[in-house]
């Protein structure tokens, strides 16, 4: 087994103490545990340390693809100084959001690469954080018929899913879509682009 880099006794205390006056100054009923995660081999995401949320502001938490919880893990990891490759090493969630979350892009990966081989062209995801980049890269390590390489910088960078014997493409400047907040509209996530797979059965 992997040895652990972080645990609540080293890191703990620190993220409580960011923590705790962050979320009462911005008005948030939210109550949280920091424990050490459990590491199964084979998971997709094996984090030292977990931050799960609980309580009457969990729905502005998960609004936007989790956007305010993944803002918050970001800003907490940059307080705690962790490097690029310490980015997975910590993890917020809460209502399950993440099992969730990686279960969707393990579907969209494999649409896309059944997409692919039929097709024979590749497939550009929409950009995504490394993170979940790398679910992507993970879900498709077993495949033969398909490669996956991540393109384009910063907020753009994209995984793109490629026949195996393909070259890769010159990079495909990203521009973001609008953001749409009418009743009923949500932000363009890495399946939901006009033309992106979708896992079948799902509605």
């Amino acid at each position: 087994m992997t040895q652990r880099k972080h645990s609540v006794a080293s890191i703990g205390a620190r993220i409580d103490g960011f923590l705790r006056p962050l979320l009462a100054n911005a008005g948030l009923e939210l109550r949280y545990k920091i424990s050490d995660a459990d590491a199964v081999e084979g998971d997709f995401e094996t984090p030292d340390v977990m931050v799960n949320f609980s309580g009457p502001d969990v729905d502005a938490l998960l609004a936007n693809r989790a956007e305010l919880l993944l803002a918050l893990e970001q800003v907490t990891m940059e307080m705690l100084r962790f490097g690029s490759d310490e980015h997975s090493l910590l993890s917020f969630d809460a209502n399950d959001y993440r099992l969730l979350r990686i279960e969707e892009l393990r579907l969209s990966a494999q649409t896309a690469a059944e997409r692919v081989k039929r097709t024979g062209a590749p497939f550009r995801f929409n950009p995504m954080n490394s993170r979940e980049r790398r679910v992507i890269h993970l879900a498709l390590r077993g495949e033969t018929a398909v490669r996956s390489e991540s393109a384009g910088a910063g907020p753009g960078r994209q995984v793109v899913v490629y026949p195996a014997g393909m070259a890769s493409l010159p990079d495909v400047p990203y521009v973001l879509p609008p953001r749409r907040d009418g009743p009923g509209e949500r932000r363009s996530g890495p399946d939901s682009r006009r033309g992106a797979p979708r896992p079948r059965g799902r509605r």
